[in-house]
């Protein structure tokens, strides 16, 4: 609990651009080897990246051919979820509590989705038409943030990835999803998904976010370096990307067809 003995305490660590591949495997191990609260802002990463949630299965979620073409990283994360490509463009925020901390909360997706709904919702008060749709943010019938969870037995993570602005053409290296949300109603990228920044500034949004956190943890920012954050050399992240040799093997058995190695 906080010094004000009403909230529990949360340690918030600001990034700015760090790679999407270091950024989960801190998630992970934070989740994994420490008791706090912690919630995580990264504006941006590095370079294109396609993310795939822990089942997802490339030949099924990706245009292989043009990934491997492009070498474009492709990152399996620990969490479930779906397949997104990110960017610099990209708002990434991620909430890692203790169950005991939310205990109104129940430890399952739906509680958990259905809370980060109602989070938000004050976050986007007065800005567009905000709704949790099926598991995903949007305005209106356009998807704006992708969600995925990690549940473990006294703690779980809720990461989003928030398209503050994208590049049409990158959304080109992923297929339409066999298993995609009823509201989607078969739209291609072009028809789906919406720009964030034609409705709320980048900093507001955070700051906002920020906000509504405060009603319920008692935020305190955190540097990296700090001794309060785990450095288990030990742990090994199950977040990983996936290698050349991999997504050339699910591209043979796709498409029949044998990988040059120009590529």
């Amino acid at each position: 609990m906080s010094s004000r003995g009403l909230l529990p305490l949360m340690n918030l660590v600001r990034l700015n651009g760090v790679p999407i591949l270091q950024q989960l495997q801190l998630e992970e191990r934070l989740l994994r080897t420490s008791s706090h609260n912690w919630c995580i802002v990264n504006d941006g990463t590095n370079e294109p990246t396609i993310v795939m949630g822990i089942s997802g299965k490339p030949a099924e979620l990706l245009e292989i051919g043009p990934v491997l073409q492009d070498k474009v990283p492709v990152v399996k994360r620990f969490s479930g979820g779906g397949t997104v490509i990110v960017d610099h463009q990209t708002v990434f925020i991620t909430f890692i509590c203790n169950t005991d901390a939310l205990p109104s909360v129940q430890p399952y997706p739906r509680p958990i989705m259905s809370w980060s709904g109602q989070l938000y919702s004050k976050v986007f008060q007065g800005v567009g038409d905000f709704s949790l749709r099926e598991n995903d943010y949007a305005f209106g019938n356009r998807k704006f943030g992708g969600n995925a969870q990690s549940i473990t037995k006294r703690r779980w993570v809720h990461h989003t990835s928030f398209l503050w602005d994208y590049e049409m053409m990158n959304m080109g290296y992923l297929k339409l999803p066999k298993r995609a949300p009823e509201y989607r109603q078969a739209r291609d990228h072009s028809d789906f998904i919406c720009r964030m920044k034609d409705y709320i500034s980048q900093q507001e949004f955070i700051n906002r976010t920020i906000s509504a956190l405060g009603s319920q943890f008692c935020v305190t920012p955190l540097d990296l370096e700090s001794s309060d954050c785990p450095d288990d050399t030990k742990f090994v992240p199950s977040t990983r990307l996936l290698g050349k040799q991999e997504l050339e093997e699910c591209f043979e058995s796709e498409s029949g067809n044998v990988i040059l190695q120009s590529l």
